[in-house]
Order: structure tokens, then sequence, then C-alpha cells
């Protein structure tokens, strides 16, 4: 009799387990709080990361006296659910190289572009040149090229970003998380398209 409850709970908790849908939401909150403070840092450079407090080690399971096929339940459901806190990691070795490129970009060559309106924000998270007539004819070439080493910059940001996550198919929300931050950051003068790619003036 006893096997016989075990064998019943043991496939209650399979099948149990088997109907808990495991969705992982992409943490847009969370994403946009670590995209404010890294678009921040590279715009100002004063502003230091804030390093995640470590998570608590989830304490083992006691058997007080439990069935362990009870256990076995406790196990499995709430590990499903603990999948799904909302948390999201932007800080790795190569993000920092990225974010040291970007801001000595932004207080030189880029950062210049960007006051003179030759280059604006574009809505899905890149820069790109609005009115080239604005740059000497001699330093068009040294300005296409900053654009587009930042760009790369980016492209391989918001790539990091999914990928440290655990979740390369983020990449594009991450990219428009930060879009809307670059945009929102930008300094007075400073130009951006809107949502119809029209040029707009900060």
């Amino acid at each position: 009799m006893r096997k016989l409850v075990y064998v019943i709970l043991t496939s209650l908790a399979v099948a149990l387990a088997g109907c808990v849908t495991i969705n992982v939401y992409f943490p847009e909150a969370a994403a946009q709080k670590a995209a404010d403070q890294f678009i921040g840092n590279v715009l100002e450079g004063t502003a230091p990361y804030a390093t995640p407090a470590p998570k608590e080690p989830t304490p083992a399971v006691q058997n007080d006296g439990q069935h362990p096929s009870a256990m076995l339940l406790d196990l499995l459901i709430p590990s499903a659910y603990a999948a799904d806190v909302p948390n999201i990691r932007i800080q790795t070795s190569a993000t920092e190289a990225i974010r040291g490129r970007m801001h000595a970009r932004f207080q030189g060559a880029l950062g210049d572009l960007l006051d003179s309106g030759a280059v604006g924000f574009t809505r899905d998270g890149m820069v790109a040149m609005r009115d080239a007539a604005k740059v000497p004819l001699s330093q068009r070439a040294q300005a296409n090229a900053t654009v587009a080493d930042e760009n790369r910059d980016r492209a391989a940001l918001y790539r990091e970003i999914a990928h440290a996550n655990n979740h390369p198919e983020w990449e594009s929300q991450i990219r428009a998380t930060f879009a809307k931050s670059w945009i929102e950051k930008a300094r007075a003068g400073w130009y951006y398209q809107d949502a119809s790619g029209a040029w707009q003036k900060k």
C-alpha cells in the first residue's frame, strides 16, 4: 500500500511539473534601469555601476518527516517559478571595454559630430550621419569611420548583454530599450529620430 501511494504521488509530481509553463519574460523595467545607468556612464563618465547584491543561497531542503514525493513537489514547482525573477546582467568584461571606447568617442569626435548636428541618434539604437554638409570635406572620411565604429560597438553591446543573460532572443528588445534611453538622455541641441524616422532637435 505504501509503495502504491509513493508511485501515485511521484506520478502526480511529475505530471504537475510537466504542466508548469516556464515563461521567462524580458525584464523591461530592469533593462531600462540598466540602459539608463550604462548610457549615463558613457555620456558623463561619473556614475559608477551599482554592483547587484549577491543572491541569497537557497536554503537546503530539510526532511522534516516529509514524504519523499512531497519533497519532490516542493523542489520541482518552486524552482520553475524561481527562474522567472526579473533581473538583467549588463556588466561583463566585454561591455566594460565597449563602454570605455564609447565614452572616449563621446568625449572626442562623436561628441563634436553630435554637437554640430552632423550626426544624430537613430530610432533603432544606432547613430547616423544626419547632415554631412556640417562636416568639412577633408574630415568626412574620419567622421564616417567614427559613426561606423560607434555602430559596431553598439551592435556588439546589445548582443553581448543578451548573451550574458543567456537569452540571445532578447537582443532586439535590448536594442529597443537602449534606443529609447539614448534619445531620452540626448543633450540639448542633439538630434534624434522620432518614431516615424524624422529628425528632431532635442
